[in-house]
């Protein structure tokens, strides 16, 4: 294997990305009707099959509305039997989900590494990477899917395939976001996750854990509460409750769960804020780990809308489940907070892999370069980035320690203000040197 290699950002970073349409296109969900299926009607069919969509009146409201179709005749009446259908082989329901406004997002994605077999890169918060939800079109896998579009076609008439994401990044978590170009490095790829999550479930050891991956992700977080010790070992199982708003249910510290592990090292301590900046290499990929475990020690992500110390989330009643919809039939969206609501401090910082196809070893380091930043005399009085809040953050941190450092060594006051803003709107302000406040707009 041969030497580890740091791969900086490309000489001239390269960011892509289309500005989104008001409306989506909607979406289309096919059925094939089956013998099981003999003894149902319409409205039984679709409001048991997808429960999780609509209320039983969202759906009636939907048929109502000549959204459903039967090999390609529109139905209006609940009650039709399946059987009715039955006679005839292959008969198709589909379900015309109308275009809808998607919240709000960002766009823009930054090109960190690329070869012909991977690309990196910088995530928003914000931005959720596949389809689910509300948000079917404003994904990180759309843009990859918009950018190749528009590339020349190759020799052979046939248009490339686009990179697809081969991890998890939570939607308000920013930073590094691995993709595969080739369905052979997407297969490598996640037998590398795989192996790591199953080498957790053998019950080895940290350092075991870590001889045996060939791939580790590395995160940094700000939050609520000092760490004593400057290393922590989490060992804390996470399975799911039933929780409004999320089908499947919500992922929580449970010790009936499935095995999870994270590495915890402190970075900065903020007694006076009372708050510590970590980096968290997990050694499994459970969803929503890092908040889940770190706030199961009692130290909750800053800016944390969901869960809280334990690794719960905050108050609510799991059998309190609102019936009421929305326009198109679709259940409102719950008063309690889900896992998709951003505002908490988590930056996918970097990532540390053997090449799925070259066996080399990479690292790819997002801010790198900014802690190591000269600065010059008077000169250097802040950074602007395009990038996410998170990311500003820690690129602020960086700067602010250096500087703050630099002018105690010289007899200098440290009380100036230093503004770190990204075109995207973002901004982060830190009122003193010694990070007294943050504001994200």
């Amino acid at each position: 294997m041969s030497k580890k290699a740091e791969l900086a950002a490309p000489p001239s970073a390269a960011y892509f990305g289309e500005p989104w349409p008001e409306f989506n296109d909607g979406l289309t969900y096919h059925d094939m009707v089956r013998p099981i299926d003999a003894g149902l009607t319409l409205i039984e069919f679709y409001s048991r099959k997808y429960k999780s969509s609509a209320p039983l009146q969202g759906w009636l409201q939907r048929i109502q509305n000549k959204q459903i179709t039967v090999d390609s005749k529109v139905v209006t009446i609940p009650d039709t039997e399946l059987s009715f259908w039955m006679s005839r082989a292959g008969t198709e329901l589909v379900y015309h989900r109308l275009p809808w406004r998607e919240p709000d997002a960002p766009y823009l994605l930054q090109v960190l590494f690329e070869d012909d077999y991977l690309i990196a890169l910088n995530k928003p918060s914000g931005l959720q990477v596949l389809p689910g939800g509300l948000f079917q079109q404003r994904t990180v896998l759309t843009q990859l899917q918009w950018h190749v579009s528009k590339l020349t076609t190759s020799s052979s008439g046939c248009r490339k395939t686009h990179p697809v994401p081969v991890h998890r990044l939570g939607r308000g978590t920013s930073g590094i976001l691995l993709c595969a170009k080739t369905k052979l490095a997407k297969s490598r790829l996640a037998a590398y996750f795989a192996e790591g999550t199953s080498v957790v479930e053998d019950k080895y050891t940290n350092s075991e854990c870590k001889k045996m991956r060939k791939i580790s992700k590395i995160y940094r977080a700000l939050v609520s509460g000092v760490i004593d010790m400057d290393e922590v070992l989490i060992k804390q199982p996470i399975g799911t409750i039933k929780y409004p708003g999320v089908a499947k249910g919500l992922y929580v510290a449970s010790p009936s769960g499935k095995p999870a592990l994270s590495s915890v090292h402190v970075l900065e301590r903020d007694l006076e804020n009372k708050s510590t900046l970590v980096q968290v290499e997990i050694q499994s990929g459970r969803p929503h780990q890092i908040r889940i475990h770190l706030s199961f020690i009692g130290l909750p992500l800053i800016g944390d809308p969901l869960y809280v110390s334990g690794g719960q989330p905050k108050c609510f009643d799991p059998e309190l489940m609102d019936e009421s919809f929305e326009k198109d039939g679709g259940y409102q969206r719950p008063e309690n907070p889900v896992p998709g609501d951003c505002g908490y401090n988590l930056h996918a910082h970097q990532i540390v892999l053997i090449h799925p196809i070259t066996n080399e070893n990479r690292c790819v380091n997002m801010i790198a370069r900014l802690f190591s930043v000269p600065l010059e005399e008077e000169t250097a009085i802040g950074v602007g980035t395009v990038s996410s809040s998170e990311a500003i953050m820690l690129a602020g941190l960086a700067f602010k320690k250096k500087r703050q450092n630099k002018r105690k060594a010289e007899g200098k006051s440290c009380d100036k203000p230093i503004i770190v803003t990204g075109a995207n709107a973002h901004l982060l302000m830190f009122s003193t040197m010694e990070r007294n406040y943050f504001f994200s707009i």
